[in-house]
């Protein structure tokens, strides 16, 4: 199974890593099967699938849980963690390091609450101190969340306090740094240039995979998108049968290619 030390080495700027995030083992199995070397969970999916808000620190056990089926099936896999799931710098590291021993990969922490508000720094860095101390062996992903959050600054603004929060992260021992939100090509560039560390973006919907790994992106997570587009499609598929105009979608996998992920 993969290594934390060769998941680093796969975030290459200029060669990103397209990560795909699962909310379940079946997900991940498929994902897996499909040729991806490493996935991630998405808290989204995971608190939805567990019928809680996602980003309130409600699912650490639903995420511990994944995270065992996950590495027990032999897939290497890194963990969305929100925020932690606790305000004690402490706990967050013991989390971090019941992850590891499970064979996990990477985890990923984030410095926003469930207000859409940004946390103040010095608990966010110890959160990630705290982490990269437990759990040394970690990919251990910074997300700074300028871009994510409603705010009225500026773009400009916006990438000043992004790159501050993530020199403080990398100092803190952070792997490398997530910006997630939807950028221009001009702002990707200067986040690139401006942070010492491999830039994670979210897949961009005005650029292309190859177009970020040309600014120099070094990893591509899809997030909850893929989660949302399976609830979309079969949403949809049923609206379609009850109204008669059901056709299944090319690529719909058969009966038995789904059973054989069991």
């Amino acid at each position: 199974m993969l290594t934390p030390a060769e998941f680093e080495r796969l975030h290459r700027p200029g060669d990103p890593l397209l990560l795909p995030n699962a909310w379940d083992l079946a997900s991940a199995r498929w994902l897996h099967a499909a040729g991806h070397p490493v996935v991630g969970t998405t808290s989204l999916g995971v608190a939805v699938a567990a019928g809680k808000p996602d980003g309130s620190g409600e699912t650490a056990a639903e995420t511990l849980d994944l995270a065992r089926r996950i590495t027990t099936d032999g897939i290497p896999v890194t963990v969305d963690l929100e925020a932690g799931f606790s305000d004690d710098p402490a706990e967050v590291g013991a989390f971090a390091a019941r992850l590891a021993q499970l064979g996990v990969v990477g985890v990923n922490i984030e410095d926003s609450d469930a207000a859409g508000r940004l946390v103040d720094v010095e608990l966010a860095s110890a959160k990630v101190a705290a982490i990269a101390a437990a759990a040394p062996e970690l990919y251990l992903n910074a997300r700074t969340d300028p871009f994510w959050i409603e705010g009225a600054t500026d773009d400009a603004a916006r990438r000043r306090e992004a790159i501050a929060r993530a020199e403080r992260y990398l100092a803190a021992g952070a792997s490398g740094i997530f910006v997630p939100g939807a950028l221009p090509a001009e702002t990707i560039a200067a986040l690139v240039r401006d942070i010492s560390a491999p830039l994670n973006l979210l897949a961009q919907a005005g650029l292309t995979v190859p177009e970020l790994a040309s600014l120099g992106v070094a990893r591509v997570s899809t997030g909850s998108l893929l989660f949302r587009i399976a609830l979309g499609a079969i949403g949809s598929a049923a609206q379609e049968l009850r109204a008669g105009t059901f056709t299944a979608p090319s690529g719909t996998p058969s009966y038995e290619e789904v059973a054989s992920l069991s």
